[in-house]
């Protein structure tokens, strides 16, 4: 979940919901979201849905958001370019580790076969599962679980995608993912800026892409009370 990001455009009075759209994709394209899978993704699923309280009128505005116990809903190009840098295909099982608003995880199932979403606050865990059955999202099954340690019994993972920044790749999270699959994750200490990576598994052990800066919240362990 960013805690940073580019201030979006304020909405525009009188304007409708397909130029809102408009608006909207167009943001996401002008950032580096090009691919048409994730685009159509991103289009079909409302980010409003997920943004409640004080901040619900600048949902579709591209920058991070507040939500409940202390976490932020990402700034949609952000979402949007994680997705892309994973290049999940219709098959995949994805692991989401930081199941946040649930708005990446409800992008995600546009896109793949089956996502399992995790979080350590079981409040953001209930809110999400909430919209997902609204929303008739059947192919997210959402723990409250330590994000770190993965989710061993459902393991191996086609892709594994973390919203929460650990000083390094956590070792339980490389171990799940397929030889050939591709984890997105953003590496660094909270307070500085983390750069967002690529690691794909091979046969011959991990390949790591740097992609960009980012902000995002750490990665904490062990269950929240709230």
């Amino acid at each position: 979940m960013t805690a940073k990001g580019d201030p979006g455009e304020a909405g525009i009075p009188g304007e409708t919901d397909a130029e809102r759209k408009m608006r909207f994709l167009y943001a996401l394209r002008s950032r580096g979201v090009t691919d048409g899978r994730v685009l159509t993704a991103m289009e079909k699923v409302d980010r409003g849905l997920f943004v409640r309280g004080h901040f619900a009128d600048r949902a579709y505005e591209d920058m991070p958001l507040p939500i409940a116990c202390g976490q932020t809903i990402s700034q949609p190009s952000v979402v949007g370019l994680m997705t892309q840098a994973l290049n999940v295909q219709p098959r995949d099982t994805v692991l989401e580790v930081g199941t946040g608003s649930g708005y990446q995880a409800a992008i995600l199932s546009q896109l793949c076969r089956r996502v399992y979403t995790v979080d350590r606050h079981r409040r953001l865990v209930a809110e999400a599962q909430e919209i997902f059955r609204n929303l008739g999202l059947v192919n997210i099954t959402a723990f409250s679980a330590d994000g770190s340690f993965g989710l061993p019994d459902q393991a191996p993972f086609d892709r594994i995608i973390v919203t929460a920044a650990a000083e390094d790749p956590p070792g339980p999270l490389l171990a799940q993912l397929k030889v050939g699959g591709i984890m997105v994750l953003p590496v660094g200490q909270s307070d500085t800026v983390q750069s967002l990576i690529k690691v794909t598994r091979s046969d011959r052990g991990y390949e790591y892409e740097e992609l960009r800066s980012v902000r995002f919240v750490p990665l904490v362990e062990g269950l929240s009370n709230e």
